[in-house]
């Protein structure tokens, strides 16, 4: 059974959530030659405050 976990930055839509579970699920399928109602995926939003590149949060970097 494939299990997928995405992580990204907070913010995007339900619907853009919905279809990037739907996407990546038929995606694996089909590379992986695995029947899609085996394809797990998780979603993990992560707070721009927790988050960093170059020694800053991407909240703060957002702020400068």
């Amino acid at each position: 059974m494939p299990l997928i976990q995405v992580t990204f930055i907070e913010g995007r839509t339900p619907e853009q959530k919905e279809r990037l579970i739907e996407e990546v699920s038929k995606t694996v399928s089909t590379v992986l030659d695995a029947p899609l109602e085996t394809v797990r995926v998780c979603l993990n939003e992560i707070p721009s405050s927790h988050w960093g590149i170059a020694g800053k949060s991407i909240k703060r970097r957002q702020n400068e």
